[in-house]
């Protein structure tokens, strides 16, 4: 066969695909403006309606986003998905939750039975914290050290069966450990998920928890102070230099080992912080509670551009938002929520395989 006629079918391949984009994306496309329309015409849902799911969204996007970093940081370092970073999550849940639980058990006020957590909430609450963060960043540097560093330079495949493996041995070891039921999170009485900011709109209630107002300003912050790391610090320029070439990043007197080990600490002091806002606000644990946002929050970074740290934010906050919203355009039962952004990670994998803010790759990086 001629180079001509094999270019020709290559072309014919592709113009075929094309046109299964075009169709796909004008079916989607239009069926979501004309439920969009239905909605507005009809008046279904009311202001009230629009504004909780929409603080919703963008509380439980606040969260991916912080998990949806650590992926995006970790391949841009070592182009490799950490899908044992759920478990890193997992882990700075229980973290925050028997710091919460020993609290609890302090007495400081025997008259009145008040204990050290509810008569101390907002040092409760950082020491949650603190906990939550160390325990995560400590099991991402093991990860680190253990499953992926001696693998450094095997095929590109064997890290990540390696770390499928690390998160199926965290899963069943916190199960064997802790037990498979689920655990409420133990609140300072302050800051009960059913309390916050009442607002009155259309003659209803919308509530702001503060929980979810906690989990949006300081995972923001977090994000902002990262973005600033990255790009401002000594540390963000290393982080750049080998994420761009190992072998000349080493070459200018830059330790990459140590680059790597930091880029995991990070990864997993956000995933920390992530973990314990998912316990204020979520108020339930257990040993499978990583796997869900891991995956959303991968979606998240194939959608904003894996690698990009920006486009990682602004995937996993589009995610909160269209599993809040989606449910309720689309007609369905809002358990299906998961399906909904699982759907985006196809239609983006089909039109967009790079992301909204993501770079077609080199051939040398890829």
């Amino acid at each position: 066969m001629t180079e001509v006629a094999v270019r020709g079918r290559a072309t014919r391949r592709f113009s075929a695909f094309r046109i299964v984009q075009i169709v796909v994306g004008a079916a989607v496309g239009g069926f979501i403006i004309w439920r969009l329309l239905f909605l507005v015409v009809t008046g279904q849902y009311g202001p009230e309606f629009w504004a909780r799911i929409l603080i919703g969204g963008l509380i439980i996007g606040a969260v991916y986003a912080l998990i949806a970093i650590g992926y995006t940081l970790v391949y841009g370092i070592l182009r490799m998905i950490n899908f044992a970073h759920g478990e890193v999550f997992m882990t700075g849940t229980f973290g925050g939750y028997f710091v919460l639980e020993g609290l609890g058990a302090i007495i400081v006020d025997p008259a009145t039975g008040t204990n050290f957590r509810d008569a101390f909430p907002v040092v409760a609450i950082l020491v949650a914290f603190a906990v939550g963060i160390a325990v995560s960043l400590s099991v991402a540097f093991m990860l680190e050290q253990i499953a992926y560093r001696p693998l450094r330079k095997a095929p590109r495949l064997i890290p990540l069966i390696s770390a499928i493996g690390a998160s199926f041995f965290l899963q069943n070891l916190f199960q064997l450990i802790f037990g498979a039921q689920r655990r409420l999170y133990p609140n300072p009485t302050s800051l009960n998920a059913h309390l916050g900011l009442v607002f009155d709109i259309n003659g209803s209630s919308v509530i702001i928890p503060y929980t979810g107002a906690l989990t949006f300003v300081l995972a923001v912050t977090l994000m902002a102070a990262l973005y600033t790391l990255v790009q401002r610090t000594r540390l963000g320029r290393a982080m750049r230099a080998v994420a761009e070439d190992k072998q000349t990043a080493a070459l200018m007197g830059i330790d990459v080992d140590r680059v790597i080990s930091q880029t995991f600490l990070i990864s997993g002091s956000l995933a920390g912080a992530a973990a314990v806002m998912w316990g204020l606000h979520y108020g339930q644990i257990s040993f499978f509670i990583g796997f869900t946002p891991g995956i959303k929050a991968f979606t998240a970074d194939v959608l904003g551009g894996i690698g990009n740290i920006p486009g990682a934010m602004l995937g996993a906050m589009l995610i909160g938002l269209i599993e809040a919203i989606g449910p309720a355009v689309l007609g369905i039962n809002p358990q299906l929520k998961d399906v909904i952004a699982f759907m985006v990670l196809v239609l983006v994998l089909l039109f967009r395989p790079s992301g909204i803010l993501g770079e077609v790759l080199s051939e040398e990086k890829v």
